[in-house]
């Protein structure tokens, strides 16, 4: 029959070349055939099938040359697809095994709407993977109606493509942080170690634990190329990181800096120990002065309003030390945002002078700390770095994790990290790669 001028067919809305839809009926959920007339409703909870038969030659799926000789004919299959007007549909097929010459052997044939031992066709799985980028997996799966763990392979199958077919941006600088896993799971370690590229934030490799050995169980994963294209690590004051960059010869000419956020963490920490021992353990006079004044001690004083500085001075009226101490860590502050190593090293000369010889130990414990990292503190000053996201991984896990109420696997966690962090959707092929996920793009001709 003559298709008129302006319609479309069934086969060109399945959008497979090389194949036609040789019938289509709909199925209620026994599998059985609805007979229905022009004028019937069809039930909602019916399924479309559409049985499809090939118009070319058969290829083979290992290789995908042409085959003449035909091995095997093999019984009807389906492949769900994605829903056509809100209906789900699967796609039937009678595949058969050709004999490859090339291959020298029986393999089944290539068909363009779904890879080997699939079930789904390939663009359901790859709208399952986009799905699920913003979805938890337990609801992409009720809403396409098939299994989680069938999302979760679709998923992570669409993003090591993805993976597979960008461009890796060079390694010059590495973050290493710590992440706390509190009591998710039943793992014996509560810590495991990002490591990431400083550059972009993208994360690289996960492992369990926060030691020496972790660091160094990454560090053999590059290659010598890799290491000596280094140029700088920032981690927190961990002994055990510094430790492991320290001790390898192929960082030897990295520099090693310190995030200005875990140093004001220590600060912090030694602020909020010289809280307790000046009020809380002081008496019960002064415990009632000192109680809530914890965040309001840790703020920054152009941070506070008017009120809130005046609450700030009555407490320094109790105690000068905690008054200086604030304005040391005031000074620190700024001293971390110093134009130059020149301004930096002066302003933390003058704050280790103001913390040397107290006797109060968390005083003393900070000054030691700050003057043994003194010299990755400087280094700032001269390069400058993104240090902040190295703690910005921290939002896109937690972010995940609460999404998925946890992950058991972190290579996947890992892989999701990645492409939430680095997928540039702000441009036209960032967002053309978002949409395809490693898929080869489809060719479109023009009608006009």
């Amino acid at each position: 029959m003559r298709q008129r001028e302006g319609s479309v067919t069934l086969t060109q809305v399945l959008g497979y070349r090389g194949f036609r839809v040789a019938g289509a009926w709909l199925e209620n959920g026994r599998g059985q055939r609805l007979a229905l007339t022009p004028w019937d409703d069809a039930p909602v909870t019916a399924r479309l099938i559409l049985r499809l038969e090939s118009c070319w030659a058969k290829r083979c799926s290992g290789c995908g040359r042409k085959c003449r000789r035909i091995h095997e004919q093999l019984a009807e299959r389906r492949w769900l697809d994605l829903p056509w007007a809100g209906r789900p549909t699967q796609l039937a097929y009678a595949p058969c095994r050709v004999w490859c010459e090339s291959c020298q052997g029986a393999a089944i044939e290539l068909v363009a709407w779904a890879e080997r031992y699939q079930r789904q066709t390939k663009r359901l799985q790859q709208h399952l993977a986009l799905e699920a980028a913003s979805m938890p997996v337990q609801h992409v799966a009720v809403k396409y109606g098939v299994d989680w763990s069938t999302v979760r392979k679709a998923e992570q199958d669409a993003l090591t493509r993805w993976l597979a077919t960008r461009a890796q941006p060079k390694l010059r600088q590495v973050g290493i942080d710590e992440k706390y896993l509190g009591r998710r799971g039943k793992r014996e370690e509560r810590y495991v170690t990002i490591v990431s590229n400083n550059e972009t934030g993208e994360p690289l490799w996960i492992g369990l634990g926060r030691s020496e050995e972790t660091v160094k169980t990454w560090l053999k994963t590059l290659t010598p190329k890799e290491k000596a294209g280094i140029k700088l690590v920032v981690t927190d004051m961990c002994e055990a990181f510094m430790s492991a960059v320290r001790q390898e010869p192929g960082l030897a000419k990295a520099v090693h800096v310190h995030d200005p956020f875990h140093v004001m963490k220590r600060a912090g920490e030694a602020m909020d120990e010289l809280r307790r021992e000046v009020f809380f353990r002081a008496g019960e006079e002064l415990r009632a002065v000192g109680r809530g004044k914890r965040w309001l001690l840790l703020r920054a004083w152009e941070r506070t309003t008017e009120e809130q500085r005046a609450e700030l001075k009555k407490l320094f009226s109790y105690n000068g030390t905690l008054a200086r101490f604030y304005q040391v860590v005031e000074e620190l502050r700024q001293a971390l945002h110093a134009p130059d190593r020149e301004a930096m090293g002066l302003a933390f000369t003058r704050i280790l002078l103001r913390t040397q010889r107290r006797k109060y130990p968390a005083i003393r414990k900070f000054h030691d700390s700050l003057e043994r990292h003194a010299p990755n503190l400087y280094a700032l000053a001269d390069h400058r770095p993104a240090t902040g996201r190295v703690e910005a991984l921290n939002n896109n896990w937690e972010t995940l994790v609460r999404r998925a109420r946890g992950y058991r696997d972190l290579d996947y966690l890992l892989l999701k990290l990645r492409f939430a962090t680095v997928n540039p959707v702000r441009t036209g092929l960032g967002v053309a790669r978002f949409l395809a996920l490693g898929l080869p793009p489809l060719s479109i001709k023009s009608t006009s």
